[in-house]
């Protein structure tokens, strides 16, 4: 009898942990590269998806799915809502993207390789999306790419041009941060679709790939996966002016588990910050079948970022 009590309790207590782990939010399918967006009271979250299998050793990434949540918890599986075939100059992978509202229409930038036609050499490149929903149907906005690799050349790679990340500021100006091995930056007219002015390069200390650009109390913060070690972390600089200069503040992720890649994607919600990231924590996942978790963000009073701490429970549901 008292072994069976000891029996049962083990089970509740395992029960309960699973049932406690959040982390990583998708299972069902393997996510990565998480970008969130806020909208009418729900969080809509633009992912890229890992299709490699078990064999493969490099990325397989067929397209791009969104999630919704209005708890940060509980998570809606929408499918997959775009591809590098939307594209009709497109070819190769659906990398890291970002999707963002204005004007009651909803942008998605997508990073993706180009065909070698006339219009370019290939390499990696810039494309944007667009619908009346956060849901899509999406289309190609504007029939060919935003970015492509033969206008930056501070960098001799071809895929240099990914991972782009969206930014509108106070008075309405928006602009377009990405890069690997270099960070650059344009200007975006108001209409999304169109660059206004020329690109300007930078390089954050350790800086490798990933952006991600926002605003808080009026500090830029610019976070980015670093290559100050491997496998990748991520690290931050922060400005008092998007044209920078930017001042260097630190690590604030360690490496993930079972991941090369980490990649952050940060959001606000019901008076909370999260950070979003990818690891390979998933069973049979690895750097090629990677899944998205959530922790909590804090800020100093200086508007410094807190060391984010990686768990398996998550974040608890918001009402």
């Amino acid at each position: 009898m008292k072994f069976k009590t000891i029996f049962t309790c083990l089970v509740i207590f395992g029960m309960t942990n699973i049932l406690q782990a959040q982390n990583p939010i998708i299972s069902e399918i393997f996510t990565a590269d998480p970008a969130p967006l806020v909208y009418k009271n729900t969080v809509y979250l633009y992912t890229g998806h890992d299709g490699a299998t078990l064999e493969d050793t490099n990325y397989k990434m067929p397209d791009w799915y969104v999630f919704s949540s209005k708890d940060m918890v509980n998570w809606t599986n929408h499918g997959s809502k775009l591809s590098p075939a939307t594209f009709s100059w497109a070819t190769g992978e659906a990398y890291a993207a970002q999707c963002i509202e204005r004007g009651g229409k909803f942008y998605w930038f997508v990073s993706t390789f180009h065909k070698n036609d006339d219009n370019s050499k290939g390499g990696a490149a810039i494309g944007v999306a667009v619908s009346n929903s956060p849901l899509g149907p999406f289309k190609d906005a504007i029939g060919k790419a935003l970015i492509v690799n033969e206008m930056t050349t501070d960098m001799k790679h071809a895929w240099d041009d990914i991972d782009p990340t969206v930014f509108i500021d106070d008075d309405g100006q928006a602009y377009l941060f990405w890069g690997n091995g270099s960070c650059k930056w344009v200007k975006l007219k108001k209409n999304m679709i169109e660059v206004d002015g020329g690109i300007s390069t930078f390089k954050p200390k350790n800086y490798i790939e990933g952006p991600w650009v926002y605003k808080r109390k009026n500090l830029y913060y610019l976070v980015y996966a670093s290559a100050g070690t491997k496998p990748e972390m991520i690290e931050y600089c922060t400005a008092t002016n998007i044209a920078g200069p930017w001042t260097y503040q630190g690590i604030i992720q360690e490496n993930v588990t079972n991941s090369f890649t980490t990649h952050p994607g940060i959001v606000d919600f019901k008076g909370k910050s999260y950070f979003m990231y990818h690891n390979g924590s998933l069973p049979t996942g690895g750097s090629y079948r990677r899944s998205i978790c959530i922790d909590q963000m804090y800020y100093n009073p200086d508007g410094t970022i807190q060391k984010i701490i990686q768990t398996k429970e998550g974040v608890k549901a918001v009402k």
